[in-house]
């Protein structure tokens, strides 16, 4: 049981070469061993992984088994998962059993999926480290001294250390691609609305969205695959066809215009990560694909712009959470403006309270016009910048984060510099665009990741240009020393 795919996992069990149960005791061994030196994880599901493996089993002896089917994998801690803690990483739902399961959830438990764990994260998604997390921070398996990114660090760790081969997570500015990069893995950030937040805990809600982390891009396939398709409790779901992802990844990048963008190459880029993301641009280019580069002039205010719009959109999405109906609630309350405030004080950390009181700020009357409706519009022109580029290219190119992942504590007295860190990232979700993150090489010994942007519901061509550059490159294939043995 040493594959590393979902692909390969798959073949093996329709081959019979393992049961379901084994390789759901297999996972849950690794990760029980692994929880000391990553702490990757929040809860793990051993009784409910067992039992969903056996149901599985029955399934693949009966002929009636997906794709996906007996396969063990981790949800982040943000999906709502029924009889199971669901905290968002935060002292405010450390006590919180949600009574019934996200859509993205629900729809990999009807594919067979087998979860055996959550997967920990940045509070309430907040973060670009894991080192918010009420539940302490994660480590990079590459190098346990450093951060594995955020917000869905867990899953990132938990996916290059092999403890699964596929994590569910979050992108409200890069929260996927950046861990991916940072931890050697595959990160797919789907267009908005093309995959349901029914049940996924809001941070900002124009921004969030469901998606995946993986081995390689025909894992990322598979599972969206899955994933995908309008849900009616989702006011955000858009209505349209789900193609074939798995038909679309063999398609010859032979023509495909690649778009490097201009503005991602300059200062601030690390030289050790530019290198292997030109190489990978060289890869490409081997492969069929033709080059043009692209200035989106106004991309480098995306930060300051999402730095205005996410708090502000936090500061009314965790409104809900004031000690009343769920989540902590303070000892002994004197009234109920003091339950409100102290269960508030209690239950965030300090960037949760620190993006609070700034969307409070940018919201207020005297400040909305300055703000919010000037952030509003910096934020149309981007995506318009956008529409005119996939004009021109079929899918652009840049590099995931600026640097490697950097030591543990390096950035947190600093919250301007931490927020750099999605600089790269923050466009695709202010625009609602698809994009993907796949490692290139390294640098330093720690892996680098080149970023793919596709033109909205461009999925199929992401996943493909990727597949196509994985089957003639073997960087998503390595691991970390010390988590060689994929399920051992």
């Amino acid at each position: 049981m040493t594959a590393r795919t979902l692909a390969q996992l798959a073949a093996g069990l329709a081959a019979r070469k393992y049961s379901s149960a084994e390789l759901t005791q297999a996972a849950l061994a690794r990760v029980q061993g692994a929880q000391p030196r990553l702490n990757a994880l929040i809860s793990i599901t051993a009784e409910s992984a067992q039992a969903a493996a056996a149901v599985a089993d029955e399934r693949l002896a009966a002929g009636k088994a997906g794709p996906l089917t007996g396969i063990p994998m981790i949800h982040k801690d943000i999906f709502c998962t029924a009889g199971v803690l669901t905290t968002c990483g935060s002292r405010m739902l450390s006590n919180f059993v949600s009574p019934y399961d996200a859509t993205v959830v629900a729809r990999l438990k009807q594919a067979g999926m087998v979860m055996v764990g959550k997967a920990n994260m940045d509070e309430f998604a907040m973060g670009s480290s894991n080192e918010t997390s009420f539940y302490g921070p994660v480590k990079n398996p590459w190098d346990e001294t450093r951060v594995p990114g955020g917000s869905s660090g867990g899953s990132a760790a938990a996916v290059a250390a092999r403890l699964a081969s596929l994590a569910t997570a979050t992108d409200t500015g890069g929260s996927i691609r950046q861990p991916a990069a940072l931890c050697g893995v595959t990160g797919l950030k789907p267009t908005y609305g093309r995959v349901s937040r029914y049940g996924m805990i809001a941070f900002a809600s124009s921004l969030d969205q469901a998606g995946v982390i993986t081995v390689s891009a025909e894992d990322a396939a598979l599972t969206l695959q899955a994933m995908a398709g309008f849900d009616p409790r989702d006011s955000t779901s858009v209505d349209a066809p789900v193609p074939d992802y798995r038909a679309a990844l063999d398609a010859p990048l032979t023509g495909m215009k690649i778009g490097i963008l201009k503005e991602f190459f300059g200062e601030g880029l690390a030289s050790e990560v530019e290198r292997p993301v030109r190489e990978a641009l060289a890869t490409l280019v081997k492969l069929g694909a033709v080059v043009k580069e692209v200035s989106l002039p106004s991309l480098p205010l995306s930060v300051p712009t999402y730095y205005v719009v996410a708090p502000a959109e936090c500061s009314s999405n965790l409104a809900r959470f004031d000690g009343v109906r769920y989540g902590h609630r303070c000892a002994e309350p004197r009234d109920l403006r003091d339950l409100y405030t102290r269960s508030r004080a209690e239950g965030f950390g300090a960037e949760v309270k620190r993006r609070i009181m700034t969307g409070t700020y940018v919201l207020s009357a005297g400040y909305y016009d300055a703000y919010a409706i000037k952030a509003q519009k910096v934020r149309a022109v981007i995506t318009d910048e956008f529409r005119r580029a996939f004009q021109d290219v079929d899918l652009l190119l840049a590099p995931t984060a600026p640097t490697v992942a950097f030591g543990l504590g390096d950035k947190t007295s600093d919250p301007i510099t931490m927020y750099l860190n999605d600089i790269y990232t923050i466009g695709a979700n202010l625009a609602g665009l698809p994009a993907l993150s796949m490692p290139c090489g390294f640098a330093g010994g720690l892996p680098v990741g080149v970023q793919l942007i596709g033109p909205h519901f461009g999925e199929a061509k992401l996943l493909g240009a990727a597949h196509r550059y994985q089957q003639v490159t073997d960087w998503h294939l390595k691991t970390p020393a010390g988590f060689a043995e994929a399920f051992a």
